[in-house]
């Protein structure tokens, strides 16, 4: 197995440094170990998307040790989406049987029109 690069290096250091900064507020180390697996798939040729995380994960580090943050919360996974999606690349695409977000105009008059049309 060949040495770690300093890119990843720096990736492991500043999940050490995470997990240790969220120790005692509610959610952070969940929430860290969760945001890592998300990208654990992404490959290492994607140096520039992985250096955008790394720096997003910094500034993420300062919030967590300013005295102002108590607890990390999380958003909520859009429904379908699937880990395998997400590692391939799909983020735009809408899951298989779904054509996305749906609109309340349907092309027959406003929202509160009924399918009948009274």
């Amino acid at each position: 197995m060949s040495r770690p690069s300093r890119l990843q290096r720096q990736v492991l250091s500043l999940y050490r440094e995470l997990l240790r900064a969220g120790r005692g507020k509610p959610g952070a180390e969940a929430r860290v170990r969760a945001e890592f697996r998300q990208h654990a798939c992404l490959p290492r040729s994607d140096v520039l998307r992985i250096e955008y995380l790394y720096r997003r994960g910094r500034r993420q580090l300062q919030l967590l040790r300013s005295g102002h943050a108590t607890a990390m919360g999380a958003f909520v996974r859009p429904r379908g989406l699937t880990e395998e999606a997400r590692c391939a690349g799909d983020l735009g695409a809408p899951p298989d049987g779904d054509e996305g977000p749906r609109s309340p105009f349907n092309g027959v008059g406003s929202p509160e029109t009924p399918p009948n049309g009274q």
